[in-house]
């Protein structure tokens, strides 16, 4: 008996190893209120088998299951297991510089209730010199994403004014169907266990733009054929009225709530620090990049070296001239229409799947800002469409993080305004002639 437990006794260092330390858990406990503003439940705690370092805690909010990941400098028996290194979360991802120091400002304005518990301390370096810059370059990447959202859209936008010179208001709402389509699709990749598989992923990608542009497709063809040469403004109206049947129809099928698809492709890569600031980037912000830029390329080729794009381009300079010559003028105008549906789904899955909280009433902001991005770059120029949504990504983005964040939507709003009175054509926009 003396041995048995002689033997137990020199087995309790290795197995006090195994379990949640109860210092990290209650540290990355208190940060969930940083993330929920109802109440949390049934919170489990458990070590990441690929990093000792790492706690899960999950948890359940207003009816939804949510996870919080903490990793500390040290695990438990090491020193350092008390300073907070990263946070993540089944929204966020790992959280980028900026969010980082926003989490630390939370926790030093509204810290701890319970002063018994350990306080966290944060391993961060004095700043240098570089530090500023450094930040600037997180901003830069951050911004990145933005932009491609706006741009993808933006080509939408341009696309169909281009060759009719209508604005078509609901694109925003094909945007808000892309993004929906993308969350549920992604809810059932998760229940079969496939949420972060590349060809998976790529496969909602695909089924998202598909429908979208049948829905383009079906747009032009059952409204907006109907409309062409009207130059009052019924066609304006009729897009408002198509957008409002859009988000009704959606709010009154799959109701009002946000969907938090699962952050995809979530890694975190360090680039380059200065042991106060270290610039960030995610794989998923690096696999948009490579989408927005594929389909950019390969708008371009369609636009400049297919039978399409011919026809595109001369419905653009005179739609009565292109159809005496010829050209089909209603199939182009309908693959045009499929095609900025098509573009728009991609910007809405890209919001899925990246920023999460997508809901009916996605794509009105988004397709104002959308729209901004278009005319400031110039409307009618696909070169310009991208333009702009990287000029308008860069200004939300610095503003948000060197100002008052709750003003970005004035400004960028604000600068469409002062395009539209100092250079209603854009950047790279022409004057149009033909009574648009």
């Amino acid at each position: 008996m003396l041995r048995h437990l002689l033997l137990l006794l020199a087995c309790l260092p290795l197995l006090a190893g195994c379990g949640v330390d109860a210092d990290q858990e209650l540290l990355c406990r208190k940060l969930i209120p940083a993330f929920e503003d109802e109440s949390f439940t049934g919170v489990s705690a458990r070590m990441l088998a690929d990093d000792p370092r790492a706690i899960r805690l999950d948890y359940q909010s207003a009816g939804e299951s949510h996870w919080i990941t903490c990793r500390f400098a040290g695990s438990s028996t090491e020193a350092g297991r008390t300073q907070l290194a990263a946070v993540a979360t089944d929204r966020t991802g790992w959280l980028s510089g900026i969010r980082y120091a926003m989490l630390e400002q939370w926790i030093r304005i509204k810290p701890p209730r319970n002063d018994a518990a350990p306080a966290a301390s944060f391993v961060r370096g004095v700043e240098t010199l570089w530090t500023p810059f450094l930040f600037l370059l997180q901003q830069i990447i951050n911004a990145a994403t933005v932009a491609c959202v706006y741009g993808l859209l933006a080509l939408g936008y341009t696309l169909v004014y281009a060759i009719i010179g209508q604005i078509n208001l609901a694109m925003g709402e094909l945007t808000m169907l892309g993004a929906m389509m993308t969350a549920m699709a992604a809810a059932g990749l998760g229940m079969a266990g496939l949420a972060t598989w590349p060809p998976a992923l790529l496969g909602v990608l695909v089924l998202a733009m598909g429908f979208t542009a049948v829905q383009g497709w079906t747009m032009h063809r059952l409204v907006f054929r109907r409309l062409r040469g009207v130059r009052s403004h019924t066609p304006l109206i009729i897009a408002v009225g198509l957008s409002v049947a859009y988000q009704e129809g959606m709010r009154l099928l799959h109701g009002a709530r946000d969907w938090w698809p699962t952050p995809a492709l979530a890694d975190r890569h360090d680039l380059i620090g200065d042991g106060a600031f270290t610039v960030t980037a995610l794989s998923s912000q690096l696999a948009i990049l490579g989408l927005t830029a594929g389909l950019y390329a390969l708008l371009w080729g369609v636009i400049q070296k297919t039978a399409y794009g011919r026809a595109h381009r001369a419905c653009t300079d005179d739609l009565a001239a292109a159809e005496l010559v010829g050209v089909d003028v209603n199939r182009t105008i309908a693959v045009t229409f499929a095609i900025g549906g098509g573009l728009a789904a991609a910007a809405g899955s890209v919001i899925a799947f990246y920023y999460g909280g997508v809901s009916f009433f996605t794509g009105s902001l988004i397709g104002f800002k959308a729209l901004a991005a278009a005319v400031v770059g110039g409307i009618g120029s696909v070169p310009g469409a991208m333009l702009g949504g990287a000029l308008l990504g860069l200004v939300e983005t610095f503003w948000s993080a060197y100002f008052v964040i709750a003003y970005k939507d004035i400004v960028a709003f604000g600068l469409l305004t002062l395009f539209l009175i100092y250079r209603p054509q854009g950047l790279l926009g022409q004057p149009r002639g033909r009574g648009d």
